[in-house]
């Protein structure tokens, strides 16, 4: 990999505007040389940073950096967590944020054609007066960019009934490291054209396309929908509830979040709800979506009724939508919560088959009794993704926290394999999770994806560092 020299950087300017390139100025690059991965240890600072206004001229970097053999790293919004955005080794950062418009709401065929720049709230703000919905949104949707989800193949909470990103990709425009411009799929329900390599996209990580171009597929907004808050005892019987809910009430919610003792205390403490009695050692809330009102409220009131069998002391149905929202302000507080604790964070996203909740929740207060960190367990249970916040005691020095961090992941990530999961469910695996990937997965995979990498990137200039080694 060659340096990023003045002559290059000139050219840059030339394809996007001096006034669009930072080089030389290290203040102006910092904020390039990390997402929001809290393991500081991960950034590191780019060489240049150019933000193109479409694709022509992101085609037009890619090509002088091939032709230089100088590393390209994507970004969107930066809100990544695992170290994707995070240009490991320097080169240029592609900025695409410039990239922001909205191309076409197709109303006759219900998608919607973006630029990858668009902040993902954009869509459904778009989307609602016309009586549609793009429902394969993360739970970060006020910050991240449409590029970025599509790239991890993001998730969130609504993944239980409505799947992630990819479901709703039905076309891609791609420039490969080559600095060709890939158009896959299109304004398609259907394809069985070029299908396989538009799902390759999805979810690699910048490691082998920048996208310009993205088509989602919207669906009809449903006519109402509602919230229920349960109280449990015990996270089995918690997790117990959500298959149950499937079977029982032969319906699937809308969403369905986990929120173990801990995260529940530090979320009502952070937007003034009263805390739960200490009896309750976890929660669910559950989202139901439906036609009408009166559906909806039936629903509601047999999925109550399945939480108290399951062993539910207390469930308080939304009376108003303005209930409802105060219980996911619970809820998406958590984060912020944990952020404030500590300097030092971690943030997880493991993923397991839904009955063994349980005993990852217990594993994960097992290592925090062990440990004498606090890892409050919260997150999807409709789709098995429960998230663990990390951080650590009072006076804990940086060399603790990272040396007790390294062994609770590996420890973590391992426990993950041996019920059946896998170690992220929707951050992906960027740099921070790239030397525990084996452990999830087999040689001959990491080995298949290698081979992957290098024949649409032999040069190994997008993204390098990333997932995997080539």
């Amino acid at each position: 990999m060659n340096d990023v020299t003045q002559r290059i950087a000139d050219r840059l300017g030339e394809i996007a505007g001096p006034h669009n390139v930072i080089f030389g100025d290290a203040e102006a690059l910092r904020p390039y040389s990390r997402d929001e991965t809290p393991d500081y240890r991960l950034a590191h600072m780019p060489e240049a940073v150019v933000r193109p206004a479409g694709a022509e001229e992101v085609v037009e970097v890619v090509r002088l950096a091939a032709a230089e053999k100088v590393p390209i790293t994507p970004r969107g919004g930066g809100t990544g967590l695992a170290g994707g955005a995070v240009p490991l080794r320097g080169g240029i950062v592609i900025a695409l944020d410039r990239m922001a418009r909205v191309i076409d709401l197709d109303r006759g065929n219900t998608m919607i054609v973006v630029e990858p720049g668009v902040v993902t709230r954009r869509i459904n703000e778009l989307a609602e007066p016309e009586g549609l919905l793009y429902a394969g949104y993360p739970m970060s949707l006020d910050d991240c960019h449409v590029g970025g989800n599509v790239a991890t193949n993001a998730g969130g909470a609504k993944a239980i009934k409505y799947g992630t990103t990819g479901r709703y990709v039905a076309g891609l425009d791609v420039v490969t490291a080559a600095g060709r411009l890939l158009a896959l799929g299109g304004r398609l329900v259907k394809n069985a054209t070029d299908a396989t390599l538009l799902r390759l996209m999805i979810g690699s990580e910048g490691i082998l396309g920048v996208f310009t171009r993205v088509v989602l597929r919207l669906l009809p907004r449903p006519g109402a929908e509602t919230a229920l808050l349960a109280m449990f005892a015990a996270v089995a019987e918690a997790a117990s509830a959500v298959p149950a809910i499937a079977t029982g009430a032969g319906l699937l919610p809308a969403a369905c979040e986990f929120m173990d003792r801990t995260a529940l205390e530090l979320g009502c403490r952070h937007v003034g709800e009263p805390v739960p009695p200490a009896k309750v050692a976890a929660a669910l809330l559950i989202s139901l979506d439906g036609p009408d009102e009166l559906q909806v409220r039936r629903d509601a009131a047999r999925v109550a009724d399945i939480c108290r069998r399951a062993g539910a002391a207390d469930v308080e149905i939304a009376a108003t939508p303005a209930r409802a929202e105060r219980f996911w302000e619970v809820r998406r507080s958590i984060g912020s919560a944990c952020k404030e604790r500590s300097a030092f964070q971690g943030d997880e996203d493991i993923v397991v088959p839904v009955a063994a909740i349980p005993r990852l929740v217990a594993f994960y207060h097992e290592l925090s009794g062990r440990t004498g960190m606090t890892i409050p367990a919260y997150g999807h249970a409709g789709d098995g993704n429960i998230h663990a916040h990390f951080f650590p005691p009072a006076g804990w020095t940086p060399p603790q926290w990272d040396a007790a961090m390294d062994k609770a992941l590996a420890e973590l990530y391992a426990r993950a394999a041996a019920l059946g999961g896998r170690i992220s469910g929707e951050h992906g695996i960027g740099v921070k999770r790239k030397k525990y990937l084996h452990l999830a997965v087999s040689a001959d995979y990491l080995a298949a994806l290698a081979a992957v990498k290098r024949a649409l990137d032999p040069a190994n200039i997008l993204n390098p560092g990333k997932v995997v080694d080539v």
